[in-house]
């Protein structure tokens, strides 16, 4: 639409002439996109983009729809028909369309509200056979093209199978996370993934690259490597990582939003290689390798070239050293070539999700640099994207921060800082996460009806306030915010956590139950109430201890056990935060570990190995 029509003279001249044009970008303000995206789909059944709405001056929107063509053909409605036809009503019927926005806005007004209900295995197990049923044994993913990676679904199947011992669901993991590096929707040559995959098979993606959707992936195949120790995922992960420290960090630290899928006018050329192009690149011998390593074919399977992938090669999983010697060098050419448009946007939420995937990376591989990067691009969020007055922006671009946080930005940043605790187990991450999710708390959950606000309380007034739950490419504010209220809530055992975590869970109950595997994320959070947990108190003499208490639990993937860790010089922070903690006392000549278990704890052991042995020692969920 803006190259058919914005850029019209003929359709600006008449939109300038009747209407007020704004244009949205959803990801500096998803409250806009969130609450009239809801009224498209209460006028005409569906959604989508771009979307094109028609409001009042009161912001209430009259009328609604997706893509207009310029003119109107095959019987689709042209934009210059709609525009005219609107001025028209508008003239002689404006009473009927601002009473048309009325019901609208009553009818969804009514939907807002939660309910006092609870998030039961049952629906762990509804969501579980939904994915079991839709799942495509033969390429993995489920359903059929296009294919979105949508990682909080597997994050929630590894933990269906620890908690149930379902393997079928960690089986339905692994393969779709096989598949989706096999295909063309990684970058096997530069490293990191595409938006999602236009076939069943994740050959041929759609070739822009987000930052989120990397953030989460690289949690997903962190976590897969934890479960079962295969190699492959901890590669994937290491080479995404290395992908946005090279192409998508900013000087400062923080994290660049996406790169376009096109150039030099074509979607995908930027990736595309021929046999030729290889060879002169590599040599006849190096470049033969590479080409059938990779499936670069004469025929090819891109518009006369080849996407490069591993669907053919059985030794896919296998490290191949000549590769690796020969993937800078094709990479290196690749940058010679019309570069990709980089969104360049330091988005807050998005960049907290890539926080959240480094620390996480740091906790299981050790590497100081993904540590130093996360703790960058953290400080990046604590000095240009909060205000001094301890708000959150949306996003900083050009020496500029703007925007009013949503819900969002205050969610994953919270979950950042906790992941930086968990990585790191330095106080300051958590001190930060805790006065983040107060401010949270204060300017947008509704405690009346409980859940979250997408937008706080004194921002700029839409029709609606909505609290959106559903999962889509990322998840939901409220979910992610039941899940770190649940873990701060086990962090402090103080009851203002606990009841705050509660609410939330009851909120996210109503909505779940109507269609669990869309709430992956918010059945991840109920995970944390419905299965044991355990709660481990280390008082921990030396660095050096912490640092083989850290390697100690690096593979060992313990979804609902938390670590809160003493010393000499932090134990004054630590005390405040959970006060509880004051009675366990730090000793100069060994560690001390107390594992904690429904708010009762266990005499202390000293032993690191005896410490791992009870943690890896998963507990038989308790029946339905």
């Amino acid at each position: 639409m803006e190259r058919e029509s914005f850029e019209d003279r003929e359709v600006a001249d008449y939109l300038n002439a009747h209407f007020v044009a704004v244009k949205v970008d959803r990801e500096e303000r998803p409250d806009v996109d969130a609450v009239y995206m809801q009224v498209c789909q209460a006028l005409t059944g569906s959604g989508g983009w771009p979307l094109t709405v028609f409001l009042a001056a009161d912001k209430k929107a009259f009328f609604a729809g997706t893509y207009f063509p310029k003119t109107s053909r095959y019987g689709m409605n042209g934009l210059m028909d709609v525009l005219a036809s609107v001025v028209k009503l508008w003239k002689h019927g404006r009473e009927k369309l601002l009473r048309q926005g009325d019901q609208i806005l009553k009818r969804l007004s009514e939907k807002t509200g939660g309910q006092d209900e609870a998030i039961t295995k049952r629906d762990l197990h509804t969501a579980y056979e939904t994915f079991r049923r839709t799942f495509d044994e033969k390429h993995g993913g489920f359903g059929h093209a296009p294919k979105f990676p949508t990682p909080h679904n597997l994050m929630f199947l590894l933990r269906h199978y620890y908690f149930e011992h379902e393997p079928e669901a960690l089986e339905m993991t692994k393969k779709t996370l096989r598949q989706m590096y096999r295909g063309g929707m990684f970058d096997h040559i530069g490293g990191g993934f595409s938006r999602y995959s236009t076939d069943d098979e994740w050959l041929v993606p759609h070739f822009e690259k987000m930052l989120y959707d990397n953030a989460l992936l690289t949690l997903a195949y962190l976590e897969a490597y934890q479960v079962t120790g295969d190699g492959l995922f901890k590669r994937v992960a290491e080479k995404t990582l290395r992908y946005i420290q090279r192409e998508m960090t900013d000087d400062g630290g923080g994290f660049y939003s996406a790169q376009d899928a096109d150039s030099e006018g074509a979607e995908g050329k930027y990736y595309a290689l021929t046999p030729d192009t290889v060879r002169s690149i590599l040599g006849d011998s190096d470049g033969e390798y590479f080409c059938q390593y990779f499936g670069i074919t004469e025929e090819g399977n891109f518009e006369g070239a080849s996407i490069p992938n591993l669907l053919n090669n059985t030794a896919y999983d296998a490290p191949d050293d000549r590769i690796e010697g020969l993937l800078p060098a094709v990479c290196e050419f690749r940058r010679g070539r019309i570069k990709l448009f980089r969104d360049e946007k330091i988005l807050t939420g998005w960049n907290a999700l890539m926080i959240a995937a480094f620390a996480k990376a740091y906790q299981v591989l050790g590497k100081e640099a993904f540590l130093k990067t996360a703790a960058r691009a953290a400080a990046f969020v604590t000095e240009k994207l909060t205000a001094p007055d301890g708000r959150l922006y949306v996003r900083y671009r050009d020496g500029e921060a703007a925007g009013t946080g949503y819900l969002e930005d205050y969610a994953y940043t919270v979950w950042a800082l906790l992941s930086l605790y968990d990585a790191a187990f330095d106080v300051t991450w958590l001190e930060r996460a805790i006065k983040y999710a107060e401010t949270m708390c204060q300017y947008f959950e509704d405690r009346d009806k409980g859940g979250f606000y997408q937008y706080a309380g004194d921002a700029e007034a839409l029709p609606l306030r909505l609290k959106e739950t559903y999962d889509g490419a990322v998840p939901s504010g409220n979910a992610v915010a039941a899940y770190v209220l649940g873990r701060i809530a086990k962090l402090t055992a103080e009851p203002e956590w606990e009841e705050r975590a509660r609410r939330q869970l009851a909120f996210l109950a109503a909505t779940v139950k109507d269609y669990p595997s869309a709430h992956c994320f918010g059945l991840m959070a109920a995970q944390q109430e419905l299965y044991p947990s355990k709660e481990v108190v280390c008082c921990m003499p030396s660095e050096r201890d912490i640092g083989m208490l850290r390697s100690a639990l690096a593979l060992v993937f313990l979804p609902n056990t938390i670590l809160l860790v003493k010393t000499k010089d932090n134990e004054s922070g630590v005390n405040a935060i959970a006060p509880f903690a004051r009675a366990y006392l730090v000793m100069e000549s060994k560690p001390n570990f107390y594992i904690c278990e429904n708010k009762a704890c266990a005499l202390p052991m000293t032993d690191l190995d005896e410490l791992t042995r009870k943690l890896e020692n998963r507990q038989q969920a308790a029946a339905t």
